[in-house]
C-alpha cells in the first residue's frame, strides 16, 4: 500500500523517464553544437549515424526549424538556356577578370594555376551561360591586352564550346555603347564612373552589371533611378552575398522568427595591412612598383571628376580620395548594407551620424582608417551600426540581435538563443536548448578559405563575398549573381540587386559620406527624396 506521504510509483517511474530523457536532450543539442545543420540534415557532409534521425526532427519540431532540414535550401540554382549575349566589360582590373572568371573565360596563366593548384575542376563545373564577351574596354594598354587574352581563351566550363567570335578593344566606353553588336556591358571602374556609364549604357539600349558603390552623387543617383525605371533594360549592382548558400538558412531564419525581435544589427570591418588600407602598387618610397606601365589615358580615366595631374597613386589607390570613392562606405560598408537590407528590407535610413577620422595611415588620403557610422531606423524599431577599422585585424563578426537569440552571419552562420528569451524559456529550462552554445550552427566552407591569394581575399570570403559550398562543391557567388542577371534579361523578371535595392543602399552611403564629411547628423526627407 503505497504511503500518502509520498508520490505513487508511476509517479516516480514518470519522473524518471522525464528526467533520462531531459538529460539525452542536453546531451544531444550539446553534441549538435558546431556541427554544420547540413551535415546533419539532409546533405551528408558529416557522418550523422551517432544521431537518432527521430530525436534530431523532434528537436527541430520543438523550435520550430523543420524548414531548415529541405535539402532543396541547398541546391544550386542552375541557369536557364537562352541565346547567346555578347557582352563587353568595361574596366579590366582585378574585378574585371574576377568576373570574366565568373562568366567562364580565364586568362591562360590562371588557367595554368589553377590546375595546378587543384582549383580548375570546380571553375570547369560553373553553368554555361552562352556568352561570349565581345568587347574590352580600358584606359590602360596592359590592362586592355590582358582583357583581350581572356575574352579570346577557348576553354570553357559546363561543356561549353568557344564560338571564336571576333573581340574588339575600345579605349572609350562611348565607342562600346555605340556599338551594335554589344547586347550587354559588365562596369568594373573606379566608383566615380559607376553612374554615369550606367546611365548611358541604359540609354544606348544596353542592360547592366555594374560593381558597387552605385554613385557618388545624389542627383546622378537620382538620375540612374529614373533612367532604368522608365527602361526595359536589365540592371544589377554587384553584390553577391544573396548566393550564398548561408544566405537561404538565414532568411529562413528570419522568416520563422527565431530571433524575435530585432532592434539592434551590427556590421564591421577589420584589416590591418597596407594593402588592406589601400596602398598599392607603390614602395615604401611612394615610387611604381614593376608593371605599372605608362599609355594611360588619364584624361578618359579622370572622366567629370576634377582636373589631377597624372598619379601613379591616384591611378590604382583612388580609394583613398573622395573625387573617386567614398573610402570605407562604398567600398565595405555598401556590402554589409546590402547583407541587411536584403534579409530584413530595411530600406533607406531616417537618420544618420557618421564619425572617425585618420588615426594610423599617415599619408596623402582623405578616407578615413576608423569610421563609426550609425543609422536610425525608428519605424521599424531597429538600428543599424557600422564600424570599421583599418588598423587592427581582430575578427569582429555581422550580428543581428534579437530579443529571443542572435544571429552571427559572414562565411558561416551561428545562432545563440538568449538567455532570457521568453519564447525559449520552457526549452532552456527543461535543457533542450543552453544559451552558452550555439543553438543553430552552418558553416560550409568547413575551417579553410579555398583559392584565397591575399588577405583582402580572405577577408572578402570570410564574410561570404567570394565563394560557397554547395552539396559539397565550391561555386563562385559572382557566377552565380551574374547567372541570375542573365536569367532576366533572357526570360524576365527582377534580379536580386535591382535598382530598388541599389537606389536603398546608394542613399544610405551617400547619406553616411555626407555626415562624416560635414560633420553632422543627416536626415532623408521621404517626401522631397532627399538629404538634408
Amino acid at each position: 500500500m503505497a504511503s500518502d506521504n509520498g508520490p505513487k510509483k508511476s509517479d516516480r517511474d514518470k519522473d524518471r523517464v522525464e528526467n533520462s530523457i531531459s538529460k539525452q536532450r542536453r546531451s544531444l543539442i550539446k553534441a549538435l553544437a558546431g556541427i554544420p545543420i547540413v551535415g546533419l540534415f539532409g546533405l551528408s557532409l558529416f557522418e550523422k549515424r551517432a544521431y537518432d534521425k527521430r530525436n534530431n526532427n523532434r528537436i527541430f519540431k520543438e523550435l520550430g526549424l523543420e524548414s531548415l532540414q529541405d535539402p532543396n535550401l541547398g541546391e544550386i540554382e542552375s541557369a536557364r538556356k537562352g541565346e547567346l549575349l555578347r557582352i563587353g566589360i568595361i574596366g579590366w582590373g582585378v574585378r574585371g577578370g574576377q568576373l570574366s572568371k565568373a562568366l567562364g573565360f580565364l586568362h591562360p596563366d590562371e588557367e595554368n594555376s589553377m590546375r595546378e593548384n587543384g582549383r580548375l575542376e570546380d571553375w570547369l563545373m560553373q553553368d554555361d551561360l552562352n556568352v561570349a564577351i565581345t568587347g574590352v574596354c580600358d584606359v590602360f594598354d596592359l590592362h586592355a591586352e590582358k582583357g583581350l587574352a581572356i575574352a579570346g581563351s577557348e576553354l570553357r566550363p559546363g561543356g561549353g564550346k568557344s564560338l571564336k567570335l571576333p573581340v574588339k578593344r575600345y579605349r572609350r566606353y562611348q565607342e562600346m555603347l555605340a556599338d551594335k553588336d554589344i547586347d550587354a556591358v559588365v562596369v568594373t571602374t573606379p566608383d566615380h564612373h559607376h553612374a554615369r556609364i550606367s546611365i548611358d549604357a541604359i540609354k544606348a539600349g544596353k542592360h547592366v552589371y555594374c560593381e558597387k558603390s552605385v554613385s557618388l552623387s545624389e542627383s546622378e543617383l537620382n538620375e540612374l533611378y529614373a533612367t532604368v525605371k522608365s527602361s526595359d533594360r536589365v540592371y544589377q549592382l554587384g553584390h553577391q552575398y544573396v548566393k550564398n548558400s548561408i544566405f537561404k538558412y538565414a532568411k529562413e531564419i528570419i522568416n520563422k522568427d527565431i530571433l524575435g525581435d530585432i532592434t539592434l544589427v551590427e556590421t564591421t570591418t577589420n584589416r590591418n595591412s597596407e594593402n588592406g588600407a589601400w596602398i598599392r602598387h607603390l614602395d615604401k618610397d611612394g615610387n611604381p612598383r614593376p608593371g605599372s606601365e605608362k599609355s594611360i589615358d588619364w584624361e578618359q580615366w579622370l572622366g567629370n571628376a576634377p582636373k589631377a595631374p597624372f598619379s601613379v597613386d591616384r591611378f590604382y589607390n583612388w580609394t583613398k580620395w573622395f573625387d573617386y570613392d567614398t573610402g570605407l562606405i562604398g567600398q565595405l560598408f555598401s556590402h554589409e548594407f546590402d547583407a541587411v537590407n536584403q534579409l530584413l528590407r530595411i530600406g533607406i535610413p531616417a537618420s544618420v551620424v557618421s564619425s572617425g577620422g585618420i588615426y594610423h595611415w599617415k599619408d596623402n588620403r582623405e578616407m578615413a582608417d576608423m569610421l563609426q557610422c550609425v543609422f536610425e531606423y525608428p519605424d521599424k524599431d531597429m538600428t543599424l551600426l557600422y564600424s570599421g577599422n583599418l588598423a587592427s585585424s581582430l575578427p569582429r563578426g555581422r550580428v543581428f540581435l534579437g530579443n529571443d537569440a542572435s544571429m552571427e552571419l559572414g562565411a558561416s552562420l551561428v545562432v545563440h538563443a538568449d538567455g532570457n528569451s521568453k519564447k525559449y524559456a520552457e526549452n532552456i529550462k527543461n535543457g533542450l536548448v543552453d544559451p552558452s552554445i550555439p543553438m543553430i550552427t552552418f558553416d560550409p566552407n568547413g575551417s579553410s578559405v579555398d583559392g584565397v591569394s591575399s588577405a583582402t581575399e580572405s577577408y572578402y570570403a570570410s564574410r561570404g563575398l567570394i565563394g560557397t559550398n554547395i552539396n559539397g562543391r565550391n561555386v563562385d557567388t559572382s557566377h552565380l549573381h551574374l547567372a541570375e542577371w542573365i536569367d532576366c534579361i533572357r526570360h524576365g523578371g527582377e534580379p536580386s540587386a535591382n535598382i530598388e535595392r541599389a537606389y536603398e543602399e546608394g542613399i544610405a552611403a551617400l547619406m553616411a559620406h555626407r555626415s562624416y564629411v560635414e560633420k553632422r547628423r543627416v536626415e532623408w526627407d521621404p517626401i522631397q527624396r532627399k538629404i538634408v
